[in-house]
């Protein structure tokens, strides 16, 4: 029987065996909203279930001895060679909804299957096999590193069963780890897989906090990781600062991907801000653009953004068209429409003020009280 109980998340499950419990942390990455939760049970029969393991590890299995499994629940299921210990993380119909998101055919897959319910044995093991996971990958750092390998081991995961273990490993060209297996093999007794990730992938089994306060999106509900350049960056008007713009795993952030489209798509009938503008007084140079706002910010100076003046996209186009009939306007700005801007803009200021809604003192009510204390004062050293 498990019962779950109350933690970061919901995330821990305590295992009840004949009075004695053992705590299961289950805060795995990649968690799934069960959406079809509420529907009956007998709409979402499937037997194939999703098994989730360390980190962002899954897997889907195949209930073939029809247990009564509900999310959560602790199983021993088949590996090569032994068996593995997982959480159950999806049941039912929803299981078959990822199947297909990764594109897995049903019909010419052949599922590994679920053996049972971890026993208490199942759990101690598992447990014990966890807990050496730190130790082993600041031991195999160490090997690699003597044998002069130019690789980082980045994470170790533990077979359930303690027969095998996974080295999670980063390398910028070809490792030749032949010699590195035999010695893994002989120093941990088990049975040794290397399995080569980016530096993203990392980062998701890693987890972290991003700038934005949350948790990095990778370790939390991205599954697929898309190439990123600095063109995004551009098109969305940002500073191409190498720091502001790496996340955690030192790629660019996944992120600039997330508004790119709407960025596209609001600048699509903006004017070449490579185009100077013709004016009386001189030549402006396009310094900065407001994309949402449609403002234009253009200089008299082509090197530096000094003494900038906003100019929205619409006046923009009237200069560009004005200039190529040969005509020059007075100014980059209607007169009109720039003190229209100019009153907005005292309004604005005037709204974001700090100390707007504090309290104005009443001027004329201190003096009056000044006075008064004069009066009395000047009345009390008559008496005297």
């Amino acid at each position: 029987m498990n019962d779950q109980v109350n933690g970061p998340g919901n995330g821990a499950y305590k295992i009840k065996y004949n009075h004695s419990s053992l705590l299961i942390d289950t805060n795995f990455k990649l968690p799934t909203f069960d959406w079809l939760h509420n529907l009956p049970k007998g709409q979402m029969h499937s037997n194939l279930v999703e098994v989730r393991f360390k980190n962002t590890r899954k897997g889907f299995y195949q209930n073939v001895n029809d247990l009564r499994l509900n999310k959560g629940d602790t199983v021993a299921v088949e590996a090569s060679p032994g068996h593995d210990i997982g959480v159950v993380s999806i049941i039912g119909e929803l299981t078959l909804e990822q199947i297909r998101k990764y594109k897995i055919d049903p019909a010419k897959t052949e599922f590994k299957k679920v053996y049972r319910k971890a026993k208490p044995v199942d759990i101690e093991k598992w447990t014990d096999a966890k807990s050496m996971e730190h130790i082993t990958m600041i031991k195999a750092r160490k090997i690699a590193s003597d044998l002069n390998l130019k690789m980082k081991i980045g994470d170790v995961e533990y077979q359930g069963d303690k027969t095998k273990a996974i080295f999670y490993y980063i390398a910028e060209e070809r490792v030749d780890f032949r010699e590195l297996i035999r010695v893994l093999a002989d120093t941990f007794r088990i049975r040794v897989e290397m399995r080569q990730i980016g530096a993203r992938q990392e980062a998701g089994r890693i987890g972290g906090i991003g700038s934005c306060g949350r948790e990095l999106c990778c370790s939390t509900w991205m599954t697929n990781f898309v190439s990123v350049s600095t063109s995004a960056a551009r098109y969305q008007d940002l500073s191409l600062n190498p720091q502001k713009l790496a996340g955690q795993c030192g790629k660019l952030k996944c992120c600039l991907n997330y508004e790119l489209d709407c960025y596209l798509d609001a600048q699509k009938d903006f004017p070449d801000p490579n185009k100077p503008l013709e004016i009386m007084n001189g030549t402006a140079y396009h310094q900065k653009t407001d994309i949402f706002k449609r403002i234009m910010w253009y200089s008299f100076d082509a090197s530096t953004a000094v003494n900038t003046f906003p100019v929205p996209v619409m006046r923009v186009k009237e200069i560009l068209e004005m200039n190529r009939e040969g005509v020059k306007p007075e100014n980059l700005v209607d007169e009109v429409k720039q003190d229209e801007r100019q009153e907005n803009l005292n309004y604005d200021m005037g709204l974001e003020s700090l100390t707007r809604f504090d309290k104005k003192e009443n001027r004329n009510k201190k003096k009056h009280f000044h006075k008064k204390r004069q009066r009395n004062n000047h009345g009390n050293q008559k008496k005297k």
